[in-house]
């Protein structure tokens, strides 16, 4: 007798127990008569009674379609387990339910054949997912309290509201991939809210397969991005403040490393980058999809690579790190102020003298040398100590001593060498300078 039922009447009666509606007719059949031979109960019997007795049953007003968020790394192929709302059994704080589906032939072959992303996961899966029970909008996975799925965490710590984004969980290892019908039971806390429950057949990417598809899809022209820079910065009569340029850096805000492929949101106001790979890495692992610029949403759909800035990361050397948008659309490179300034003092370091001193030993010679430079090079030019008890002499670096207790009177009238008599004579009768335990005048200052 089920098996005279249209199609319609197959998909009423099986949606109506909660159970898969998709397929062809002999898979809707097939599934029809393992609940009347498998699953005998008083419910299932008053739903076949009426299809058979041609009873039309008042339609009961369907539960309000929910709709999930998709998902930037998973493709859904097929829907196993539309969104169906949890319901308590009892008043108990923690509930169990059954999510009940079936594989067709053809989807257990994709997921034998399907390759592995790493040991143990296949890029084809079954997943579920949860949400709030919301007609409005689309809905992100949300788990409820006390989640478990067949003892699986997918939260956390058990009992405790999630704090990380909730993903999908993967509950392919679980099941029969044959036409054994799968029962995948979800614990979950009751606390007041409703909850949805789905169960999808997907396609699983990695970050580099989104990147790859970024890089084919979406770039924006390094034509364009000039467009959008003048735009920026042309000037508006009616602001009191002109804006002649627009700094960009070129380290990524993220990882504070040098931009390598520079991605930003088509709807942000902002011209600053960060970088593709290290966004797509990062929310393959923890998916918020957060601008790391301006922290406003930045969905997979909406990423765009600069194609000007690529090339400016092309053109210019490691150690700039910041550049500035002109209103022409040109740029120039910003470099360091501390290496600016470095290189300032290095070109306007004036040259130093060197001074040497020399420093008589007890016997009367000189040893060798120390120099001293206030520019750290040695030089040729120095000034000596020598035991010269007379007017200038010359030491062995070429020096000249004089006896600076002269005025400037005594030398002129000596006249150096050629003096008068009298100054001879009172030379010849005056005591002879004391020496100090060197052998030299204590009144001659060596000078150059």
């Amino acid at each position: 007798m089920v098996k005279s039922f249209r199609v319609s009447d197959l998909q009423t009666l099986l949606a109506s127990m909660g159970r898969s509606k998709s397929g062809l007719k002999q898979d809707l059949v097939g599934r029809a008569l393992r609940l009347v031979q498998t699953e005998y109960s008083p419910e299932l019997l008053k739903n076949g009674a009426d299809y058979l007795n041609g009873i039309s049953k008042p339609i009961p007003t369907p539960a309000p379609e929910v709709k999930l968020v998709p998902l930037p790394f998973y493709q859904t192929l097929e829907t196993l387990l539309p969104p169906t709302e949890l319901i308590a059994q009892n008043n108990e704080k923690l509930q169990d339910s059954q999510c009940i589906f079936e594989l067709t032939p053809n989807q257990a072959d994709q997921i034998r054949n399907a390759s592995e992303l790493r040991p143990g996961i296949r890029s084809i899966q079954v997943v579920l997912r949860l949400c709030y029970t919301d007609s409005i909008g689309v809905q992100e996975d949300q788990y409820p309290p006390n989640i478990a799925v067949k003892g699986y965490y997918p939260s956390n710590k058990p009992g405790v509201e999630p704090r990380r984004p909730c993903r999908p969980v993967n509950i392919t290892p679980w099941l029969h991939l044959s036409n054994a019908t799968n029962r995948v039971t979800v614990t979950w806390g009751n606390f007041g809210k409703r909850y949805s429950v789905a169960v999808y057949l997907v396609r699983v990417f990695t970050a580099a397969d989104l990147f790859s598809q970024l890089k084919h899809c979406s770039v924006e022209s390094a034509e364009h991005c000039r467009e959008r820079i003048q735009d920026k910065l042309r000037f508006d009569p009616e602001s009191e403040i002109a804006t002649t340029g627009l700094r960009v850096s070129l380290i990524c805000p993220l990882v504070k490393m040098r931009l390598g492929v520079p991605c930003r949101v088509l709807t942000c106001a902002h011209l600053q980058c960060f970088d593709a790979v290290f966004f797509l890495q990062m929310n393959e692992k923890k998916p918020t999809w957060t601008c790391p610029v301006c922290d406003k949403p930045a969905p997979f759909e909406l990423l765009t690579i600069d194609g000007l800035l690529s090339e400016i990361l092309k053109e210019t050397s490691e150690d700039i790190e910041e550049i500035e948008y002109l209103t022409d659309g040109s740029w120039r490179p910003i470099r360091d102020e501390k290496e600016r300034d470095r290189e300032r003092e290095r070109s306007n370091t004036p040259e130093y003298p060197v001074v040497d001193i020399y420093i008589p030993e007890a016997n009367g010679h000189s040893p060798a040398h120390s120099s001293t430079s206030l520019t750290g090079k040695s030089g040729s030019s120095s000034v000596g100590m020598a035991g010269v008890t007379g007017g200038p002499a010359v030491t062995p670096a070429g020096g000249a001593v004089v006896d600076l207790t002269l005025d400037s009177s005594s030398e002129e009238e000596g006249g150096g060498a050629g003096g008068d008599s009298e100054d001879t004579e009172d030379s010849a009768d005056s005591p002879a300078p004391k020496r100090g335990r060197y052998n030299y005048d204590k009144d001659l200052v060596t000078a150059y």
